[in-house]
């Protein structure tokens, strides 16, 4: 039997405070003082000098600041690079991503493409990417997504959301700071908080379960249960603890896979443009054939924190929307396979999805 060998973050530093440390880690990665480093931070934090003011430029580096109010596209991922393609005198010294999940896919995204020929969606999928990216790092400020270990940037694409699935994609670095998770909104820090639970109740319930992904799996599912349900920990101890629980929510998918939500939230994005985190949410509500106990948890937390899932959002869709959104979701075969076996392409047809969507 041939096990897949695959590629983790190599260095990862964690603590409150470690987000100071940044400039020390990048300066001996520093090519030349006419390969910069490329800051992609989300523009929520354009006036926050809390963050912006720890971040010392040195010669040609950039901020670039960027919106995650949508997703990432392929189409933003060629721009972003075709503009600091232009933009620099040599290949950047590396891209440094400072947000969620979607700054931290974008930053992946842009360190692959700047090594790689063509067009960011004519590598959507599995092992595609034939070069190495230029060196990258990921700094999350909020907990939940797992993009700060994972080796898949997820981008919609012209035709799909898929990520870009490669031994290339992973971070070089990641700085783990809880206190840069300080400002979240409570609503998103609970839709990215159940992105990480979701993660672990698909990897721990399929058919690609082994002790690898189960063992980071249970500790993660345990620390969300714990976060989310109990009342025992200090903010500071939650913020910790949320981080960390994201951290081994992404390793627990590294030999497993996600599932039914994910996939469907996916086809939600691709269609209406829902955000991942409530888009996940949202169908995993209605999940209880798939999931029963964690559907079950799920629940009592979204009542415990007096959260409003969005209802209705395909109520006025048309027979082509559906089919569009049945498509992207369909495609993810491996999400599938891992959520309902070698034969689920017999288990869920695209009518039963259809049946599925509509509740939403």
């Amino acid at each position: 039997m041939s096990y897949k060998n695959f590629p983790m973050v190599p260095r990862v530093i964690f603590g409150r405070g470690s987000f100071n440390q940044l400039n020390e880690i990048i300066a001996p990665k520093r090519l030349n003082i006419n390969a910069p480093f490329i800051y992609l931070i989300d523009d929520v934090f354009k006036n926050e000098p809390w963050l912006i003011s720890r971040i010392s430029l040195s010669y040609d580096d950039k901020i670039m600041y960027i919106s995650s109010k949508e997703e990432p596209k392929t189409s933003q991922v060629d721009d972003l690079v075709e503009d600091i393609i232009l933009n620099t005198k040599e290949r950047p010294s590396g891209i440094i991503g400072i947000g969620g999940g979607s700054m931290l896919d974008l930053a992946k995204a842009v360190s692959i493409m700047l090594t790689n020929k063509g067009k960011s969606h004519e590598y959507q999928g599995w092992d595609l990417v034939k070069n190495p990216a230029i060196y990258h790092i990921g700094i999350p400020t909020i907990s939940g997504t797992g993009a700060e270990v994972s080796r898949t940037t997820v981008l919609t694409g012209p035709e799909k959301k898929l990520g870009i699935n490669s031994d290339f994609t992973p971070f070089d670095q990641v700085i783990l700071d809880p206190e840069l998770t300080k400002d979240v909104p409570k609503s998103q820090w609970f839709y990215t908080g159940m992105d990480c639970f979701i993660h672990c109740v698909e990897s721990l319930n399929g058919t690609y379960l082994n002790a690898f992904s189960k063992s980071y799996g249970e500790m993660a599912f345990n620390m969300c249960k714990d976060i989310f349900l109990n009342d025992n920990l200090s903010t500071e101890e939650a913020q910790d603890n949320l981080m960390m629980a994201s951290w081994h929510g992404g390793m627990s998918i590294v030999y497993s896979q996600v599932g039914v939500a994910h996939a469907m939230s996916y086809g939600l994005s691709y269609l209406l443009g829902t955000k991942h985190g409530i888009g996940n949410c949202i169908v995993f509500n209605h999940l209880e054939a798939f999931y029963p106990e964690g559907v079950k948890l799920f629940k009592s937390m979204v009542a415990k924190h007096n959260i409003e899932l969005p209802k209705g959002i395909c109520a006025d869709l048309s027979d082509t929307d559906f089919d569009i959104m049945i498509a992207v979701a369909l495609g993810l075969e491996p999400l599938w396979e891992n959520a309902l076996g070698s034969n689920w392409k017999k288990i869920m047809t695209p009518k039963k999805l259809k049946l599925l969507y509509q509740k939403l």
